[in-house]
């Protein structure tokens, strides 16, 4: 499976909508909001701000979760 890379954020402050390439080799901890300036950083539990506010995880979380759905598991990895 290969992700996908665009996803749509959207500012919890204001409501703003942008949609944004998301980085394949590393975690996004901020965003600034492009309408209000709020600075986004990931909920707790989460590795990124793609996965706190967009509609598209980023790219690890889709291929762990694509590895579940085929079989694998977290506890052997297999």
């Amino acid at each position: 499976m290969t992700p996908q890379l665009q996803s749509t954020l959207t500012c919890p402050q204001c409501g703003h909508v942008e949609t944004e390439t998301m980085p394949t080799d590393a975690c996004q901890w901020f965003y600034e909001c492009k309408a209000c300036g709020t600075l986004l950083k990931p909920k707790p539990g989460d590795c990124c701000v793609f996965c706190s506010y967009a509609d598209i995880p980023c790219p690890p979380i889709q291929l762990e979760r694509n590895d579940r759905n085929n079989g694998c598991c977290e506890c052997c990895g297999s």
